[in-house]
């Protein structure tokens, strides 16, 4: 591994460790342990082709279409509006715990969708990932390599994140943990949503 694998690596994990909506959500998952491989293996390898376009130089066509980074805005901002409402209506509701019955299971396919849409509908992502490692990669001795080691960041944090939820499987057996988490990423996405409208 040469230090800009070791660069690249570093940035995109501090990058990606702040809390987020796709985070929370492959956390929430995590504990519910439904769907855990493929909710971690869409978020990374999302993230993969975002920093590979990066690394390649999309981040300068971003920059000179200022009506696509404002679809990505208000399109993502009403998206977390929605998916934040979702989780707060949840935590009022209460009563949930992690053994979830089987009508309570959403299907992977819509389970995936959501979680492709909290990745690409995230005009941060698109900072992160291409503008931000990518003109980073840039200032590297070998850019492929920087970009490698962000990726693997990526892998790293998301199965982490997704299995490691497991050992808080305790905790969240009691519902009312449950309706703390349900309104913690309400807020969350919602703070998001707010800091998108009036950034």
């Amino acid at each position: 591994m040469g230090a800009d694998y070791i660069a690249g690596f570093t940035t995109g994990f501090s990058l990606i460790l702040a809390i987020g909506a796709q985070n929370a959500f492959v956390l929430k998952h995590g504990l519910q342990r439904r769907h855990v491989f493929w909710i971690c293996l869409t978020c990374a390898l999302s993230d993969a082709l975002l920093i590979a376009a990066g690394v390649a130089g999309a981040g300068a066509l971003v920059a000179a279409t200022p009506w696509l980074g404002n679809v990505m805005r208000y399109g993502g901002a009403a998206f977390l509006l929605w998916y934040g409402a979702r989780n707060l209506r949840s935590a009022r509701r209460g009563g949930a715990a992690i053994e979830l019955s089987a009508e309570q299971i959403t299907p992977l396919g819509r389970t995936l969708a959501i979680a492709l849409a909290l990745t690409w509908l995230n005009p941060h992502v698109y900072l992160d990932t291409v503008m931000l490692i990518g003109g980073l990669s840039a200032q590297a001795e070998i850019p492929r390599q920087f970009g490698m080691g962000a990726i693997t960041a990526s892998f790293v944090f998301f199965f982490g994140l997704g299995y490691g939820a497991a050992y808080l499987a305790p905790l969240f057996a009691r519902p009312r943990a449950w309706q703390v988490l349900d309104a913690g990423i309400g807020l969350v996405m919602w703070a998001l949503a707010l800091k998108l409208i009036v950034m």
